[in-house]
């Protein structure tokens, strides 16, 4: 999945928007406000941060550890680092992506996941 395919995917997503809160090398996709997922444009490689069960982001190291390492910079219980461009299946990929939005949707307070519901987009 390049880039591109990636930005689409995350805006389809109900109630994300696009945002550069650290500059303009970095991409970070919210729902609700909240952090799902964070790209550097600056990389030599496409890289994505995605937020990960904690069980769940150790067996995916595990299976696949030169394209999915513990998060950059980020809570490395919490986050993994995804590789896009090393040969890791697109339903892997929106899998990964999806199941990063769900436990951030999952963690917001109710009045948030009542307005994301009743949200057109």
């Amino acid at each position: 999945m390049d880039i591109e395919s990636f930005r689409k995917y995350c805006l389809h997503l109900k109630g994300v928007e696009e945002t550069l809160p650290f500059g303009p090398d970095t991409l970070v996709y919210k729902v609700m406000g909240k952090a799902f997922a964070l790209t550097g444009l600056d990389a030599e490689e496409f890289q994505v941060n995605l937020k990960c069960d904690p069980e769940r982001a150790i067996e995916l190291r595990e299976e696949f550890p030169g394209e999915i390492i513990p998060g950059w910079h980020m809570n490395k219980k919490h986050w993994n680092t995804v590789f896009f461009e090393h040969g890791l299946g697109n339903d892997l990929l929106i899998n990964l992506i999806d199941h990063s939005y769900s436990l951030v949707v999952e963690g917001l307070p109710r009045k948030l996941k009542e307005s994301l519901q009743q949200s057109d987009g």
